[in-house]
């Protein structure tokens, strides 16, 4: 029997949807409008006077007032937000900072808004709305949810809130959803990951799970544990678990793995968040991509990714994007983000509406022989090669070998199999295969001897769990990155204990 909580989710789903429709099917106009309320509002900051705000009419203005900065070019400003400055990058002071761990610029600090706030909160919850909507099944709202987060526990610095994202919007879960909300604070504030999941596995195995989220590599860690504890299947222990809802990272080489862990399939729901701002969610079961969160108080430009490094790369609004380039996306938000390059790639699957899938990273990529492979290549190359077939991957990444002891040069695929394929060199083969189809200037340094096909080095069972907690960054929203354009993550692996 549905409760009135899991009935009455419908009508409200079927709102949210309509509302959603509306700034969807009018995308320019959406855009034009976030624009020009984001140079109204911040024009008399400390970054608008010095960027001239007042003068800005249009998008051409903007590009010649604003340039395209990272982290490392912003963080001038964001040091005086930090220091207790207001009116800096956006009105008054921030509500928080995101606490993030980069890697040129050690710990940064993401400003988050009173204005920008809502839409992170807002954002998750209408990506179960939609999915309510769409399948009409609402009876897992009365069953228990969890997100695997980081700890809530924030720190004051100059009156701001600064904590991890995950933990910020843990203080932000709706009234009707608290009783069904898990773990328990307590739990939720342990710091060491391991410890964590243990509690979370104890708390959790009584009670009636029917959505579980959170980054695949990390749900898979608790998924494992469970298994190991009580020798089931986690469909079978959680019968009514039937929605997984994640971000992060591409679920496609879990997938499997987790079918295989669960038992059977359940439904998904990607999600795009970033500590900079909620991009995307999945709006459709059966289409591919997210849809772009076009009002949201973030305006978004794009450039092609192989023109980024040029000296004056052409940057471009959602008006003319293409479908299937890979673009670096570029953002200014309504938390004071201006011009601002996240680092990531994406790819449009759909302009009516505006979807995305998440390609890669700017920085992660293999060019060391002009290549230039992406993360979206090398995992389509591994999902393409295991295909029906009993192979289980657990994680991978990838690296150019410059100086064999011996022959051409080569990519090395460092992979932690769950089941491993009989045939270590067949399965390199079709992985090789799958790249030089994709990627034309792989292709040609394959076929002109330039280097030879890829090898596959096997990793123990945890090798990679072993590798992010000696680095500190085991849990939480860390991963692995796919592939990298040099051999320091490899390096850094503890060696004596990773290699069968």
């Amino acid at each position: 029997m549905l409760s009135i909580k899991s009935v009455l989710a419908k009508p409200f789903a079927k709102r949210i949807y309509n509302s959603v429709q509306k700034w969807a099917n009018n995308p320019i106009e959406t855009q034009h409008h976030v624009f020009n309320n984001l140079i109204n509002q911040a024009k008399n900051t400390e970054f608008g006077k010095d960027h001239h705000f007042e003068t800005i009419k249009s998008y051409d203005d903007f590009i010649k007032r604003v340039p395209i900065r990272d982290y490392e070019l912003l963080k001038p400003y964001v040091d005086r937000v930090v220091a207790g400055e207001e009116h800096v990058l956006w009105k008054g002071k921030p509500l928080y900072f995101a606490k993030t761990s980069g890697t040129t610029s050690g710990v940064k600090y993401i400003p988050i808004t009173k204005e920008s706030m809502p839409f992170h909160v807002e954002s998750a919850r209408n990506a179960i709305l939609l999915y309510i909507n769409e399948t009409g099944k609402s009876s897992f709202v009365d069953g228990k949810m969890i997100f695997l987060q980081g700890s809530p526990i924030m720190k004051t610095q100059n009156g701001i809130q600064v904590g991890r994202l995950s933990g910020i919007v843990a203080h932000y879960v709706p009234k009707y959803l608290q009783k069904n909300r898990m773990p328990s604070w307590e739990t939720n504030c342990i710091e060491d990951w391991e410890t964590k999941v243990e509690a979370i596995v104890e708390e959790t195995l009584p009670e009636n799970m029917t959505v579980i989220s959170g980054i695949p590599s990390w749900v898979q860690m608790y998924f494992e544990k469970i298994h190991k504890k009580t020798g089931k299947k986690v469909g079978d222990v959680f019968k009514n678990f039937n929605l997984f809802i994640f971000g992060g990272v591409n679920y496609e080489p879990y997938r499997a793995k987790f079918e295989n862990l669960i038992g059977r399939k359940v439904d998904s729901i990607e999600l795009y968040p970033a500590s900079e701002g909620f991009f995307a969610y999945q709006d459709k079961q059966n289409e591919k991509g997210m849809l772009l969160q076009l009002n949201s108080g973030i305006f978004y430009e794009f450039i092609k990714a192989d023109e980024f490094f040029n000296e004056n790369p052409k940057r471009i609004t959602i008006k003319e994007v293409e479908v299937g380039v890979n673009y670096v996306m570029i953002i200014s938000t309504n938390a004071g983000l201006w011009a601002y390059n996240i680092g990531d790639t994406v790819e449009f699957t759909s302009t009516k509406p505006y979807r995305v899938i998440v390609s890669g990273r700017i920085k992660h990529f293999i060019s060391a022989f002009g290549e230039h492979v992406i993360g979206k290549e090398v995992e389509q190359a591994m999902q393409e090669a295991t295909h029906s077939t009993d192979i289980r991957v657990s994680e991978f990444t990838v690296a150019p070998q410059i100086n064999p002891e011996s022959g051409l040069p080569y990519h090395e695929w460092f992979i932690e199999f769950e089941n491993e394929p009989e045939n270590l060199s067949a399965l390199a083969q079709k992985i090789d295969e799958s790249l030089q189809k994709q990627n034309s200037y792989y292709f040609d340094l394959i076929q002109g001897n330039v280097l030879q096909p890829l090898k596959i080095t096997k990793v123990k069972k945890d090798g990679f769990q072993e590798y992010m907690k000696s680095i500190g960054k085991l849990g939480g929203q860390n991963k692995i990155p796919r592939l990298s354009n040099d051999r320091k993550i490899i390096e850094a692996f503890p060696h004596s204990s990773l290699y069968k």
